[in-house]
């Protein structure tokens, strides 16, 4: 598995109540990807920060997403280009069905 946490600086601070309404508007274009997992959205307490954390089947997967075409966008949406980091996520605990994985 990897995991990504894509960051962006916003140009001013943003509430809580405005940056959920603009996570509600994109989460519908994550739904059905190929080998995303799962995608949790964020926001520093001082809202000057924002981004997501996904969940991949591989890096494959990620690299077929985060596109040229893709930053475009998302720099469009939050008027701040997008940092991506990269982390292998060898082993993920699941409380909510009571399960270990470990990658493959």
């Amino acid at each position: 598995m990897i995991v990504t946490i894509t960051t962006f600086q916003l140009p001013k601070p943003a509430t809580l109540a405005e940056i959920t309404k603009t996570f509600e508007s994109t989460a519908p274009n994550y739904q059905g990807i190929p080998g995303l997992i799962r995608k949790t959205y964020f926001m520093s307490e001082d809202g000057r920060r924002v981004g997501g954390v996904y969940v991949w089947e591989s890096r494959a997967a990620a690299d077929k997403v985060y596109t040229p075409e893709w930053r475009k966008f998302v720099e469009g949406k939050y008027g701040t280009p997008p940092q991506v980091e990269y982390l292998h996520a060898p082993v993920e605990v699941d409380n909510t069905k009571g399960t270990i994985s470990v990658a493959a």
